[in-house]
């Protein structure tokens, strides 16, 4: 069922929510400093744009769009409100992972806990570069798409970001130095 208005299918905006509320919504919750409720409004907002927008003129391009649009609204409404907050470990560590042995959840929280933490001592651009990359699984053109880098600087900032945890994790004798 098409709507006259934008002729976007219903049924392919269904798809497309079902598919990207959730990276959206982690994604905009990140940028925001952890605000889920903001991060609701902007993905939200993210999908009427799309609901108003050419279809046609998306191309393949359609989650760069998605998360370009996001991260926008995000950095905006993060401008007005003005706030930061950082990325709260207890938080991290009380996500529940049924799959696993209690002891495995355990090391997992612990080392998603650390990494969590290491994750907050780098630049901004580096943190939003890595979560693009590792939480939603983007490629280089797409993460530069998506925060208006170029691919040869997304490179570079998920370089040095890593190797700086890297570093950190060795000084901390939690990896060993090879």
């Amino acid at each position: 069922m098409k709507t006259e208005k934008s002729g976007v299918d219903a049924g392919w905006m269904q798809r497309v929510m079902e598919r990207y509320e959730g990276p959206l919504l982690r994604y905009a919750a990140k940028v925001l400093g952890g605000d889920l409720e903001l991060g609701r409004d902007v993905v939200q907002e993210t999908f009427l744009r799309l609901w108003r927008s050419d279809r046609a003129g998306l191309g393949d391009h359609l989650p760069e769009w998605l998360f370009r649009v996001c991260r926008n609204r995000a950095i905006d409404v993060r401008r007005k409100e003005r706030r930061m907050t950082r990325l709260n470990e207890q938080a991290e560590q009380t996500r529940p992972s049924p799959a696993l042995s209690p002891s495995a959840v355990a090391l997992k929280r612990e080392a998603a806990g650390r990494a969590a933490k290491a994750l907050t001592t780098l630049p901004v651009n580096q943190q939003e570069v890595l979560r693009l990359k590792f939480q939603n699984g983007f490629t280089y053109r797409q993460i530069a798409g998506i925060t208006g880098h170029s691919v040869t600087n997304v490179g570079f900032l998920i370089h040095t970001g890593i190797r700086t945890i890297r570093k950190q994790f060795k000084t901390l004798g939690l990896i060993s130095g090879a």
